[in-house]
């Protein structure tokens, strides 16, 4: 039999729950304060009140009003919405109630339980939120008592056709481990150091993803991010060679890059490796294909100029939907978040090719955890969705040994694409000069030998091989005898 679902509204966690919330179960929302667990209620209560059906938020500890507020400013639905506001009031204080005969308990028990039940036969709510459930502790004698209400409580809730969610305030001194058997579900919230983060640690009668997932709170509300498998993810394409529309560059590699592969184009700052992999994207775009690039490091605008400088017309382009330039900030996007937005250009927009610029602008968005995982999943999902992926990889100085990568991914690579400066003389005169090779080709055959790259206002030119180049792998590679002679 197919269960019904209750939509959460929030960003990436449905897709967390395969669908969202089994309907007419109770569900816990954990976390310390400030990591969101109210706005995650409110969301699921606006989803309902957009779709007509009649929601109760019952409030413990914050004002009603504070709480509305809240809401309005992250323009959620609030017309089938009614608030039930049982947080302490300040007439509370002022008046110094005391109870000589019985205890608080006691006395506050009865009126909380009938304004409840009250509220719950008049309304009918189709979803409920409560925050938060360990208030009522404070209602019962003992903590046995205490089960015995929450378990009763949720039973009432539930056989009056509603989906509830509930908080807890958990401490070392009072933990709510009774509450997490009760519950349905348990949606774990976390606000460290590292950022914020989601987790479910329990859903009855369902699958789930498993694992930490990045949250993000703004103005918008709450979005979820959940983290690539990228086994999950395929689609049919043809396995082809892309070419640059260089002739001689696509000499060097056999054709071109294949598509649905992974190239690195690797060398030190200033020699031409962003721009040799936008020439791609710019024969990319006479096929009507779309590319994207996300700059790490470099402003969209000046990327933009720069291309303009060396006759690739990346401004048109852009206006022509076949070239998106996404400026990323590493320390505003967590892993997850990035992998998101790379997702919908893939699956949304149809891109056919992904330029990662750099390797090392994306690490800072780890925040300390390993790269080798998040940019070995991203790239084999994109890989698996027939997407070209180009990582470009600073590594060394202008005068520096050979290396292929300092981060150790050289492995995800189905093509290596390596540029270097050199020296050469010209009469007496030593010129800085470049050259392309090819380190790498899982797929087809390549050349062996380095070619010069000129990069001009006429675009990138590519000279014939040069067998007299030595020293590739030392600090200055040299010819073995000097031109012009």
């Amino acid at each position: 039999m197919l269960q019904k679902r209750e939509k959460t509204g929030i960003y990436g966690l449905d897709e967390l729950l395969e669908g969202g919330l089994i309907a007419n179960r109770a569900y816990l929302i954990r976390g310390g304060p400030g990591c969101g667990k109210t706005t995650l209620g409110l969301h699921f209560l606006a989803t309902g009140s957009s779709q007509g059906e009649p929601g109760l938020f019952i409030t413990l500890s914050e004002a009603a009003a504070q709480i509305q507020s809240h809401a309005e400013a992250l323009e959620l639905d609030l017309n089938h919405i009614t608030f039930l506001d049982l947080s302490p009031s300040s007439e509370f204080f002022t008046e110094v109630q005391t109870y000589d005969i019985f205890s608080p308990a006691e006395v506050e028990r009865e009126p909380t339980t009938r304004r409840i039940i009250e509220q719950v036969e008049l309304l009918k709510p189709k979803r409920i939120f409560i925050d938060a459930m360990t208030q009522f502790r404070y209602l019962a004698t003992d903590t046995f008592q205490y089960r015995k209400q929450v378990l009763s409580f949720i039973r009432f809730l539930l056989d009056g056709g509603a989906t509830v969610l509930f908080t807890s305030e958990s401490s070392v001194e009072a933990p709510d481990d009774d509450l997490q058997f009760i519950s349905d579900g348990v949606i774990q919230v976390v606000f460290s150091s590292q950022g914020r983060s989601i987790a479910i640690t329990k859903f009855r009668g369902s699958g789930f993803q498993s694992g930490d997932h990045s949250l993000h709170l703004s103005s918008k509300g709450m979005e979820v991010y959940p983290r690539l498998k990228p086994g999950e993810h395929r689609r049919e394409f043809v396995l082809e060679a892309i070419p640059s529309g260089i002739p001689e560059l696509d000499t060097l590699m056999h054709g071109g890059i294949e598509r649905g592969t992974v190239t690195i184009i690797s060398g030190p700052s200033g020699v031409g490796k962003t721009t040799v992999g936008l020439q791609f994207m710019k024969e990319a775009a006479g096929r009507g294909e779309r590319s994207v690039v996300y700059t790490f490091e470099e402003e969209a605008e000046i990327l933009l100029s720069r291309c303009e400088s060396i006759n690739i017309p990346a401004r048109t382009m852009v206006e022509r939907g076949t070239l998106s330039v996404v400026k990323v900030e590493p320390l505003q996007y967590t892993p997850d978040r990035f992998a998101r937005m790379v997702r919908e250009e893939a699956e949304v927009n149809n891109a056919q090719i992904v330029m990662i610029d750099s390797v090392a602008g994306y690490r800072l968005s780890l925040n300390g955890e390993d790269l080798v995982p998040h940019i070995h999943a991203l790239c084999k999902y994109l890989a698996n969705m027939g997407v070209t992926v180009l990582l470009i990889n600073e590594v060394g100085t202008v005068a520096s040994e050979f290396r292929a990568t300092d981060v150790g991914i050289t492995y995800l690579a189905d093509n290596f694409v390596f540029l270097r400066y050199w020296e050469r003389q010209i009469n007496g005169v030593t010129e800085i000069r470049k050259a392309i090779g090819v380190l790498k080709k899982r797929l087809s055959d390549f050349e062996k030998n380095l070619r010069e790259l000129q990069i001009t206002r006429y675009g990138i030119k590519v000279g014939e091989p040069m067998p007299g180049l030595q020293g590739i792998l030392s600090a200055t590679p040299w010819f073995t005898k000097a031109e012009g002679q």
